[in-house]
């Protein structure tokens, strides 16, 4: 009975760290902020080691999110789940330039998303306009 559910429970948060994975994409890309909101943890926590920058709460990381500069769009190419943790495989698309990015989520266990690594091909310098949101280590 017990490996029964234990089956069940890891199936369920595999659903659920698919689902938020697949919800992350197309809330923003579609810029629909309140949605987008809706899947974090009021103290989720973003990073990107490439500028070693840092992001903690939902309403900064959405302000991050709304805030971003340029006509830029993603595309899921392959999400991957497992229990509470999902990667991401994106398509990232600004103007004309292509580049790839993958994401790591870690989820509740309500489903809502805890933190985000965001890594990208090659290092870079953060754009100036966001340290009030960010810290850098």
């Amino acid at each position: 009975m017990s490996l029964v559910r234990v089956t069940v429970c890891a199936m369920d948060d595999n659903v659920a760290a698919r689902h938020a994975a697949n919800a992350y994409v197309d809330l923003l890309e579609r810029r629909d902020w309140p949605g987008f909101a809706a899947l974090f943890a009021d103290d989720v926590v973003y990073e990107m080691p490439q500028t070693r920058e840092r992001i903690r709460g939902k309403d900064a990381f959405l302000r991050f999110n709304v805030e971003y500069p340029g006509d830029w769009h993603l595309r899921a190419r392959r999400v991957i789940a497992e229990g509470r943790f999902a990667a991401l495989w994106l398509d990232v698309r600004v103007g004309s330039d292509q580049q790839d990015a993958c994401v790591w989520l870690e989820t509740s266990e309500h489903g809502l998303i805890t933190k985000i690594v965001d890594y990208w091909p090659e290092p870079y310098d953060p754009p100036q306009g966001r340290e009030h949101l960010v810290e850098r280590w």
